[in-house]
């Protein structure tokens, strides 16, 4: 089998993402959180449903059947394509709900079998770094003052002029410590590590790397991007006690301890699209007006390398848009 996904299929996926962002916009700053993520999941389970393809969640927003979006769900018309998805219709509905940086919508798509499945609710410490970095200048099991010796080296600059960006978490404080006393800069993010360890694969963005733990599905979509990008990711499933161990087994991982690179991950040509949903180091969020809102997305393919940019105006006098309860 050809591990392709046809390039028309770019602009009809950036619609879906566009959609939940529209949608999960009109709740930013309201300070409810679950009814963002709500909206975002609803518009998405919409717009994905009219895709002309045979399409399977692969990694989705929960393992439980009766969520819309669910690990395994079926989607799209069932004309076209087979192919798996990974996705998360709102990555940060706390940082939506407050209005604060670097909420997105995230789909990635590729070739049937070709996604790592990753248990709900897990896991996965990360390590990302861009384009022209040797693969063994990052590893999990070195400490990382060595990995930013390493990095520094490969990039010929000093560790001192490299940042991290690392997501702001009690579990990081020895992590972020110990690369303060290293001399590296650290950028810290409330959420969305999707968007920190792909910003480490855009050198304008001004990230170097991105290090730390985050959701296992998160990790899975930000290979899609990296690899993309021409950028590495090294990820391990964190497993801290024996119900952990048993969600990794049923959804097929057995060794605990390996270390998955973008390949691993990846396998095959991978399609992305992410729309901004609040203003991030990735993309601008979006920006509604009373008849017409704008959005910011990204749009890329592995095979090709092409990376898009796209500044969409959507007219709500022309087509439905969600809307916020009164």
């Amino acid at each position: 089998m050809v591990n392709r996904v046809d390039r028309n299929l770019a602009l009809d996926v950036v619609r879906v993402t566009e959609a939940s962002a529209l949608a999960a916009a009109h709740w930013m700053g309201r300070g409810d959180e679950k009814a963002a993520d709500q909206a975002a999941v609803a518009a998405m389970r919409k717009a994905i449903d009219v895709l002309e393809i045979e399409g399977a969640i692969a990694n989705g927003e929960s393992d439980d059947p009766a969520h819309a979006l669910h690990t395994g769900q079926k989607v799209g018309s069932g004309h076209g394509p087979k192919v798996d998805i990974v996705l998360t219709a709102l990555e940060g509905p706390t940082i939506c709900a407050k209005g604060s940086h670097n909420a997105l919508s995230v789909v990635a798509m590729t070739v049937g079998g070709s996604f790592l499945k990753v248990p709900g609710q897990a896991y996965m410490e990360k390590i990302a770094v861009g384009a022209g970095v040797p693969a063994d200048a990052i590893d999990l099991d070195l400490p990382p003052e060595e990995t930013l010796k390493r990095v520094a080296a490969a990039k010929g600059v000093a560790i001192a002029d490299l940042a991290v960006c690392v997501l702001d978490r009690p579990r990081h404080a020895d992590l972020i410590g110990r690369l303060y006393d290293a001399g590296a800069r650290v950028v810290l993010i409330d959420d969305g590590d999707v968007s920190g360890a792909i910003a480490a694969g855009m050198p304008e963005l001004g990230i170097d790397l991105y290090m730390g733990s985050g959701g296992a599905a998160q990790g899975v979509l930000a290979a899609a991007g990296l690899k993309c990008l021409g950028g590495l990711l090294q990820c391990r499933m964190v497993v801290r006690t024996d119900e952990d161990r048993a969600r990794c087994r049923r959804a097929g991982i057995d060794d605990m301890r390996r270390k998955y690179n973008i390949d691993d991950m990846v396998k095959g040509e991978v399609m992305f699209a992410a729309t901004g949903i609040t203003d991030g180091h990735l993309l601008l969020g979006v920006r509604l007006g009373a008849q017409r809102a704008t959005s910011h997305s990204l749009v890329m393919r592995s095979r090709t390398g092409t990376i898009r940019t796209l500044t969409t105006i959507h007219d709500f006098l022309k087509k439905a848009t969600p809307s916020p309860s009164k």
